[in-house]
């Protein structure tokens, strides 16, 4: 558990991570900041996650941009 504890997504799950993103920067300047289909053609939280889930380098990015706004 101690592992855990300097893991800035531990207890994060996709979904409120793509949510998150969402609210802070909205659909089309989070397509700007992550150059991806699901964020730049008829964007939804769940074709997102549809794709994050399958896609690690994608789901990379998105996780690393959630620590780095939450880090400021």
């Amino acid at each position: 558990m101690a592992e855990q504890a300097n893991n800035p997504l531990h207890g994060k799950t996709l979904e409120m991570i793509v949510t998150h993103l969402v609210e802070y920067y909205g659909w089309e300047e989070l397509g700007h900041k992550i150059n991806i289909d699901c964020f730049n053609n008829n964007p939804s939280i769940k074709s997102s996650l549809t794709f994050l889930r399958r896609t690690p380098w994608a789901r990379k990015k998105v996780e690393d941009l959630y620590i780095y706004i939450n880090k400021r």
